[in-house]
């Protein structure tokens, strides 16, 4: 199946899987809500991350590189500023990653800690209760333990489990930002 879809992509003469994107002008690259900002700060069209983020899943572990080709000529600076502006949009991206598998991690421990708690306090009440206590009493107590496994479960989850799409989705980023960029001039289409 890997070989199948390797098969879709191009390769240079180095053997390096291409992925290739073409336009008509630079901007057809970038969102158009801020139309007044700089190619650097400007944030990529969410159709053209996309195709990036699902054709390096495919690519597994391959070499590639990004080709863009555009109609209209461009001057080298204007190629460098593109070139930038891509690197620092995955930067951003990886930026986002960190602070949402930190956020992730900090909200597994302050669960498993609440859980902990709750589990000690629960314990306490459990072992503090006379026999003959009500039903109310009785019936709190053991929430208390319920609520205390499902906290410590959910940290557990955000440990062992939730973290893995959040460094896979990081890796991804950071082959696109280091990813060799090649942007060149489409030839025109030949006349019939």
């Amino acid at each position: 199946m890997k070989k199948h879809i390797l098969e879709r992509y191009r390769r240079d003469s180095s053997g390096t899987l291409i992925i290739d994107i073409a336009a008509s002008k630079v901007s057809d690259l970038y969102d158009d809500f801020d139309k007044h900002a700089p190619f650097v700060r400007k944030e990529l069209d969410y159709d053209l991350v996309e195709y990036l983020i699902e054709s390096t899943r495919e690519l597994c572990r391959e070499p590639f590189a990004i080709h863009f080709s555009f109609s209209q000529r461009m001057e080298e600076a204007l190629m460098e500023r593109v070139r930038k502006s891509v690197r620092n949009y995955f930067d951003y991206l990886l930026a986002k990653n960190r602070r949402e598998l930190r956020a992730m991690f900090r909200n597994a421990l302050i669960l498993l800690l609440l859980g902990v708690v709750m589990l000690s306090v629960s314990i306490y009440i459990n072992h503090a209760m006379e026999p003959s206590a009500d039903i109310v009493e009785s019936i709190m107590a053991e929430g208390l333990v319920i609520v205390a496994w499902v906290s410590m479960w959910e940290a557990i989850a955000g440990l062992l489990m939730n973290w893995q799409p959040l460094v896979r989705e990081r890796m991804i980023y950071h082959r696109l930002k280091n990813a060799e960029l090649v942007l060149n001039l489409d030839p025109a289409p030949e006349s019939p």
